[in-house]
C-alpha cells in the first residue's frame, strides 16, 4: 500500500519535472554500477569528432556521486522545477521545455568558454533564479537559518556552494543564463517598443501542449457547452 501511494504521488508530479529528476537519479544510479563520469561530461572534441552526442544531454544529468551534494541538488531541482511548472508554466509544457532548451544551449556555449564540464548545477541555478524573479514577494526559509525574500535565494545558494568548497562559476553561469531568459521573456516585451523574442517552436506546442490545460485558453463558440 505504501508503495502504491508513493507511485501515485509521483505520478501527480508534473511531466517535465518528473522526467528530468528521474533522468538525473537514473544517471547517478548508472554511474554507481555501469558508467564512469568520464563517459558523461561535455567534451566538444568527443561530441563533434567522435559523435558522442549523448554528452550534450548527460552533462545536465550528473550531479556527482551519491552523497550530501547529490541529495541537496536534487531537493532544489525537484522543488523549484515543480514550482515553476505548476506556477508560471502551468498548462505550458512546450514553453517550459523550450526554456530548458534555450538555457541548455547557452550554458553549453558559455560553459565551453569557462571549461565547465558538468552543467546540471548551472541548470538548477537557472531554475531557481527564474522562479525567484517571478516570485519576488515570497519569503524563503533557508534551512531554518536565514529568512529572506525569494530574489536573494540564488545568491544564498551560491554562497552555500562556496562554503562546501565548490567553484562558484557553475552557479554564476546558471544565474547569468537565468537572467538572460528572464529579461527576454518577462522584461523586454513589456518595454516601449519591446516584443517577445523567445518564441516556442510550433512543433513543440503541437507535441506537448493540451490547449485546454492553458489557463488562458478560451474555447471556441462551437466548443462551449450548451446551457
Amino acid at each position: 500500500m505504501a508503495g502504491q501511494g508513493l507511485a501515485a504521488g509521483f505520478l501527480q508530479v508534473p511531466a517535465v519535472t518528473r522526467a528530468y529528476t528521474t533522468a538525473c537519479v537514473l544517471t547517478t544510479a548508472a554511474v554507481l554500477e555501469l558508467l564512469s563520469p568520464f563517459q558523461l561530461y561535455f567534451n566538444p572534441h568527443l561530441v563533434f569528432r567522435k559523435f558522442q552526442v549523448w554528452r550534450l544531454i548527460t552533462t545536465f544529468l550528473f550531479f556527482g556521486p551519491l552523497g550530501f551534494g547529490f541529495f541537496f541538488n536534487m531537493l532544489f531541482v525537484f522543488r523549484y522545477c515543480r514550482m515553476l511548472e505548476e506556477g508560471s508554466f502551468r498548462g505550458r509544457k512546450a514553453d517550459f521545455v523550450f526554456m530548458f532548451l534555450f538555457g541548455g544551449v547557452l550554458m553549453t556555449l558559455l560553459g565551453f568558454l569557462g571549461s565547465l564540464f558538468f552543467l546540471g548545477q548551472a541548470l538548477m541555478a537557472m531554475l531557481v533564479y527564474v522562479w525567484s524573479r517571478r516570485s519576488p514577494q515570497v519569503r524563503v526559509n533557508f534551512f531554518g537559518l536565514l529568512n529572506f525574500q525569494a530574489p536573494f535565494l540564488p545568491w544564498a545558494l551560491m554562497g552555500f556552494s562556496m562554503l562546501l568548497g565548490n567553484s562558484v562559476l557553475t552557479d554564476l553561469l546558471g544565474i547569468v543564463v537565468g537572467h538572460i531568459y528572464y529579461f527576454l521573456e518577462d522584461v523586454f516585451p513589456n518595454q516601449p517598443g519591446g516584443k517577445r523574442l523567445l518564441l516556442t517552436p510550433g512543433f513543440l506546442k503541437l507535441l506537448l501542449d493540451d490547449p485546454q490545460e492553458d489557463p488562458n485558453y478560451l474555447p471556441l463558440p462551437e466548443e462551449q457547452p450548451e446551457p
